[in-house]
């Protein structure tokens, strides 16, 4: 693929700076399968999924001409779900609450779980980035479960010093955490 050292976030950015539809269709092909794949799940019909896909590019083209949007994935994928709804309700092949939110619930506990363990990832690889003081209080109390006190106890250092390291910590890790993400 002729640009695929190009993340996604620079594909949108890029854009955004030129209107040029060619950055935005090659961010969108990208996400071709994950949306035909969706569209499969909830009409069971591959021509139909489709050509879901298609206007929901379209959908999303037209509204990334008014919208400055971040997340293009998470937003696409919400994008679908709801024009696959509405297909569905127009063919009247949804007629109770349940079905729909037992479909929505399943779908929202996939997305939840999935960027669970992206965040765990991203948490993993930011972890050592920290100062050794923050690294061993973070490990300590969040990973291995510890009290204040007993990372205290453990690391020598004092009650507030523990806390403050934690503290200063997450916020560190958000940081990194947010600049890797805006990087991709």
């Amino acid at each position: 693929m002729k640009y695929s050292h190009i993340t996604t976030q620079n594909l949108l950015e890029r854009y955004y700076e030129s209107r040029d539809s060619m950055w935005i269709g090659l961010a969108l092909e990208r996400h071709t399968y994950l949306l035909l794949g969706l569209c499969m799940k909830y009409l069971k019909d591959e021509e139909a999924a489709k050509d879901a896909v298609q206007q929901v590019f379209l959908k999303a083209i037209l509204e990334l001409e008014k919208y400055k949007v971040t997340y293009l994935k998470s937003w696409l994928y919400m994008i679908c779900k709801n024009h696959c709804l509405v297909l569905l309700r127009q063919q009247n092949k949804i007629v109770d609450a349940s079905s729909l939110e037992q479909v929505a619930s399943s779908e929202t506990d996939k997305m939840e779980a999935i960027q669970k363990e992206q965040l765990a990832s991203l948490l993993e690889q930011m972890l050592p980035l920290l100062n050794e003081a923050q690294q061993k209080c973070i490990t300590l109390f969040y990973l291995q479960k510890n009290s204040y006190q007993n990372v205290a106890s453990i690391t020598g250092y004092t009650l507030l010093e523990v806390k403050s390291h934690i503290q200063n910590g997450k916020r560190n890790l958000k940081l990194l955490i947010e600049k890797r993400l805006q990087d991709e």
